[in-house]
């Protein structure tokens, strides 16, 4: 048996997946947490040992993507399957820097579902087609891919943040941020912060504010 703990911040959701997950063959659900905090808490204290953990990317307290990395740190982790509405590339590339195993979108049938689960369970890495699509394409289209860490700069940008700020958020300095931006404008064929953000915006690097 299968058992998954389900980390989302909406209960309704939380109840849906759960029923869901307990319905499907050799798979039963062991726990449940409201964010990442809670999470983690349930794995440390050993009042949850599961083999997957899905995983909601945007909820209040601690994210997905942060709780995905302290996860994936602890000694002997369950692998982490994202289970989300977003499917932009600064999402799915943060996930995945942070030690994702998988990347699933919640309009996924329960069927697509149970099969991620067990390949997760598995060890191996599981993307649901629109993800691949898009990764794909960034591989297929020869501009050069911003790194994680320029897309994470771009959603700061996109956030109205000046460099200050963005270095102040992730302990860098402004000569780093101002050499990142530098790279971003000439990999997006730009020469201004608002013509990054509109690429970004345009290309689904980013999402909306």
């Amino acid at each position: 048996m299968i058992r998954v703990l389900i980390v989302d911040d909406h209960p309704v959701v939380r109840r849906g997946l759960r029923a869901m997950v307990d319905d499907l063959p050799e798979l039963t659900a062991v726990g449940e947490a409201a964010d990442g905090a809670a999470a983690l808490a349930l794995l440390e204290s050993g009042a949850a040992e599961p083999d997957v953990v899905l995983m909601d990317l945007q909820m209040a307290g601690v994210p997905g993507v942060a709780a995905t990395r302290r996860i994936t740190a602890l000694p002997d982790p369950p692998a982490v399957l994202i289970l989300t509405t977003y499917s932009t590339d600064a999402d799915i590339l943060a996930a995945v820097e942070a030690g994702a195993t998988g990347y699933l979108l919640k309009d996924a049938p329960p069927e697509e579902v149970a099969a991620a689960v067990r390949a997760a369970a598995r060890g191996e890495t599981v993307l649901a087609p629109p993800v691949a699509a898009r990764l794909l394409g960034r591989v297929r289209d020869g501009r050069p891919a911003l790194s994680p860490r320029e897309t994470e700069i771009l959603a700061l940008l996109a956030e109205g943040l000046a460099n200050r700020q963005i270095s102040k958020r992730l302990f860098i300095s402004e000569a780093t941020v101002k050499t990142h931006l530098v790279h971003i404008y000439d990999k997006l064929g730009v020469d201004s912060r608002t013509g990054a953000i509109a690429a970004g915006l345009a290309s689904g690097l980013i999402r909306p504010a």
